[in-house]
């Protein structure tokens, strides 16, 4: 099963919708709920971050018999350092995202914690490609 979502950029009304769509699914497959819990956790975090630090960006899920695999695609800044963004409390959250309860420098390293094997890379002006896996046991 694939599923696809779109994101804006700073909209911060639809943030975690996508997960929020994900988790029904999810549920619907008959997912151990610890399984769901982890992976809708990952993606809500991953989800939030493209809206507060990129222009836009998409979530493409696939969904097998033994694992989920979700790959989020941004256009943005990108990240300078990536072993620095994986620090806890590191952010680079504007004041105006961190004053909305955002940017807390904890996406990243939930993302790590909520996952069995995830990747990241990303191109400075262009954007970052994030991918995780969860696996069905």
């Amino acid at each position: 099963m694939k599923l696809d979502y779109e994101i804006k950029g700073g909209d911060f009304a639809s943030a975690g919708s996508a997960s929020s769509q994900v988790k029904k699914v999810l549920a619907r497959l008959n997912l151990d709920p610890k399984l769901v819990r982890k992976t809708v956790v990952a993606l809500y975090e991953a989800e939030v971050n493209v809206v507060a630090h990129a222009w836009s960006g998409q979530i493409s899920v696939d969904i097998d018999p033994s694992r989920i695999i979700i790959s989020i695609k941004d256009k943005g800044p990108g990240i300078a350092s990536i072993d620095r963004a994986m620090e806890k409390g590191y952010s680079t959250a504007s004041q105006k995202v961190r004053d909305m309860g955002f940017g807390a420098g904890m996406g990243l390293p939930n993302i790590k914690n909520n996952t069995d094997k995830m990747s990241i890379s990303s191109v400075i002006e262009e954007g970052t490609h994030l991918q995780f896996e969860n696996y069905i046991r």
